[in-house]
């Protein structure tokens, strides 16, 4: 029987063979190593980045202010008498001179043909007395009559004529007084109730038959501290005339406008206010005396200007800060100052210069500073936003 004898490899031919094997290991792994590091650093977070502007402004406070009539009347009857008729409809408008009420105007035309009849009257009692005065001029000349008896005569005709007058003046009073029956608008706008309605009787002077007032142009008034006064009379004294926005009550914005033509002579000293007035045109009706207003003022004007979008600054506790991305496409946080907001953008008193870039989204992926970025460039401000409508930040 024969047996089967196993071949040993040679050692050196066994430890070769470990070698390459270790190496291919060795290789493989540090290939492998590479690819998990590469994996694990992810490239520089892309976020958008804006250029500071700086550019002039205007900047404007918010008050709040009263719409007010520039003439409000209350209606009250010249005469006393009855009210035969209402001749309007309560809330309409009217125009200077339209009839409102009716006083029944019977007793007045009496007294009317009353004083024509007392002065034809007068006229013939003075025509009588300026014939007796001729007549005695010629006698008292041919020593006809006494000097007593021309002096009375004379003295009469000058009565005659002065009844005459007074006879005059009490027929204008009482066509005065028929005229006053037609009680008219004074002025104007916009009627109120009936306070005395047809049948009641109504005093004269003192009666208030129903209020008007007038409603376009309208009036608003509102206070400004003393700060801001001053910073709006510095604008004034450019002599340009100022137009303030205007919005009611409910309405979004500020979307009327009106000119600032009036500003009080002292302030309050209770309150270290001083008080405006702001013309309001009304054609279409839509203000009412007595409705609140908000009112948009001019109160400074900065001709430099550094501005930053809101979305730019961030608050730390009782701080803000903005993110800067420098030409290294690095970030670094930066302590900012804020002054007013100026539609979506806010002006920076402090922190920041012309030219520096900052962070306008994305801020949200920046976890250190002096992390690279991948800046992506955008405006500063929306396409068609405005620069002038400033409020307090």
């Amino acid at each position: 029987m024969k047996r089967f004898v196993q071949k040993r490899m040679p050692r050196s031919g066994l430890t070769h063979g470990l070698g390459v094997m270790l190496v291919i290991a060795l290789l493989t792994g540090c290939d492998a190593h590479g690819e998990a590091e590469s994996a694990s650093t992810p490239p520089p977070p892309e976020v958008d980045v804006a250029t500071v502007l700086v550019e002039p402004v205007t900047l404007r406070e918010t008050f709040t202010g009263r719409v007010a009539s520039p003439q409000t009347v209350q209606v009250r009857p010249r005469v006393s008498g009855y009210i035969d008729e209402v001749a309007f409809e309560e809330g309409e408008l009217v125009e200077a001179g339209d009839l409102l009420f009716r006083i029944d105007p019977r007793p007045y035309e009496a007294r009317v043909q009353a004083a024509k009849a007392s002065l034809a009257q007068a006229q013939s009692q003075r025509r009588l007395t300026d014939v007796e005065a001729d007549r005695s001029r010629q006698l008292i000349q041919k020593h006809m009559i006494s000097q007593e008896q021309h002096d009375q005569r004379q003295a009469a005709a000058l009565n005659a004529r002065a009844q005459q007058a007074e006879a005059e003046a009490a027929l204008t009073s009482a066509e005065l007084d028929l005229q006053y029956t037609r009680v008219t608008a004074p002025v104007a706008g916009r009627t109120g109730r009936a306070m005395i309605t047809q049948g009641n009787l109504a005093s004269a002077d003192q009666s208030v038959l129903t209020t008007l007032v007038s409603m376009d142009p309208l009036y608003v008034y509102f206070d400004s501290n003393e700060t801001e006064a001053q910073g709006t009379q510095t604008l004034m004294a450019r002599g340009e005339p100022l137009t303030l926005n205007i919005g009611l009550t409910g309405e979004t914005g500020f979307p009327h406008q009106g000119q600032l033509d009036f500003v009080d002579n002292q302030i309050n000293a209770d309150t270290g206010t001083l008080r405006y007035r702001a013309v309001l045109p009304n054609p279409d009706g839509l203000f009412r005396p007595g409705q609140f207003a908000r009112v948009e003022m001019p109160v400074a004007h900065l001709e430099q200007a550094v501005l930053v979008n809101r979305k730019a600054v961030l608050a730390n506790q009782d701080r803000r800060f903005v993110y800067v991305v420098g030409n290294d496409a690095t970030v670094t946080p930066r302590q900012v100052e804020l002054g007013r907001e100026v539609g979506e953008l806010v002006v920076i008193r402090d922190g920041l210069k012309a030219g520096e870039r900052v962070i306008v989204n994305g801020t949200q992926k920046v976890f250190a500073p002096g992390m690279p970025v991948t800046p992506n460039p955008v405006a500063m401000r929306e396409p068609n936003a405005g620069n002038d409508i400033a409020t307090r930040s």
